[in-house]
Order: structure tokens, then sequence, then C-alpha cells
């Protein structure tokens, strides 16, 4: 069966506006294109062409940009939120599009390019029920560290669980996960975070959770200053 992808692409970009109140985050533009085609295009390198992108905010716009993803070589499904859910109730809002097999979960604002199909195989060889890309910072706890031991089992989540007695490596989370249908039964149909409703609880549970690391290009273009910087990095051929 093949692997499909969600991108989430809800959200309000509030952080940069003014732009976000005509233009959705996703559709912002990095290098001459919105960062969500560089998304598109880098899964459909890895064959991955089947993608649920799900709307709320300026939804419409992002619709119209991309259609029916055909000239990203992909086939594009939305799954429209009336109210925004989150990652946990955007997931599964989007359960129908998704069930059946391994799939990808991509921030729609994420600026990174990670070998997906690597991404695919570390998930598969460990038998796991998700796997989160994780990247080295200097600073994790400023986003929530995220710690794994020498497995690269994820041990500890943003200090959600007891603490454990064996080496433990602090990583932060860049906003990619691979799942597993078996997920959905830990979502809501609510607003909510996969972060706060899925993790802690299955890692408590000791459910194969997994850790892959990750050390290339990333950003999440939260803000005025990245934006720039990121802009400035596609000009220089950094990514």
């Amino acid at each position: 069966m093949k692997t499909r992808a969600m991108i989430l692409a809800a959200g309000f970009g509030t952080r940069l506006r003014p732009l976000t109140l005509e233009t959705p985050k996703p559709l912002v533009e990095v290098g001459g294109e919105p960062l969500i085609a560089r998304t598109i295009r880098n899964l459909q390198a890895a064959g991955i062409t089947e993608i649920v992108i799900n709307l709320h905010h300026l939804g419409h716009r992002i619709r119209e940009a991309l259609g029916t993803g055909a000239q990203y070589g992909v086939e594009l499904v939305y799954s429209e939120e009336a109210e925004i859910l989150g990652s946990g109730g955007g997931i599964k809002l989007a359960e129908p599009h998704l069930r059946g097999g391994t799939f990808l979960v991509v921030n729609g604002d994420a600026l990174m390019q990670p070998d997906y199909a690597e991404l695919l195989a570390f998930h598969r060889a460990r038998n796991a029920l998700a796997t989160m890309v994780l990247r080295p910072d200097e600073d994790p706890d400023k986003w929530g560290a995220i710690e794994i031991d020498a497995d690269q089992r994820i041990r500890q989540f943003v200090k959600k669980l007891p603490p454990v007695d064996v080496p433990l490596r602090r990583l932060m989370f860049t906003g990619v996960h691979v799942l597993e249908p078996a997920v959905f039964d830990y979502l809501p149909t609510t607003f909510s975070s996969i972060n706060e409703v899925f993790y802690p609880r299955a890692i408590t549970e000791g459910k194969p959770i997994f850790g892959y690391v990750y050390d290339g290009y990333w950003s999440d273009v939260g803000t005025w200053e990245a934006l720039e910087t990121v802009r400035r990095d596609a000009a220089l051929g950094l990514f």
C-alpha cells in the first residue's frame, strides 16, 4: 500500500501578521515559491504522491493555489475544518483519507529536506507506532525537549514523563512524524495537540515510539526574523 502524507496548513500564522492576514502562512514565498510547494515537491521526490492538506484560515487561498496537485505530480485531497482543530483533532478529522497504512504528517510551515525514504525505512525496521523527526539544537528546551536513549527510543517528552536511569540525548522536534493508523484511537475529534493527547500516553504505555535524528537545514519560519533568514539562505543556495 502506498504511503500517504498529511500537511498541516490550517493555522493562523499570528507571528507573521500582518502578512498572514491575507496570505496563509504555507503560501508565504521563500526562494520564489510557497513554503508548502517545497514540502510537496520533497514528498513527491520520495514517491509520496497522495497528500491530504487540512484547511481553516484562508483555506480557499491554499486550495486555489495548489488545485488538484497535478502541477506537482501528486494527488491532493483537502480536509476542511469549520473550526480549527489543532494537530490532534485535525489529523483525526482526516482519518478517512489516511487510515489503512503508514502515513507522514508534516507541518506546512516547516522548511526542511529530510530523506523521507530513509525515515520510513527507519520507522518500519523498528515496527514503530510513531517516529518523530528530531534534530540537535543549542537550546532544545526552547522548543520542548524530546529525549532518546541509545536505541533512539523516546524516553522523555517535554518533561511530562517520570525520569529514567539511562543516558539520554536531548533534541527538539522538527514538525515531521511517521504514524501508524492505531494513533487515531488516541485522538479526539475536538481541538487538541497530538503532542499532548498521544505521545505522553503512548510512551507511558510502552508503545514503540522512536526519534529519527535529522541534522540538515531546518526552520519553522515562525517569525519575521526567521523569514528574512530563510529568504537570505535561499538566495545563497543553502537549501
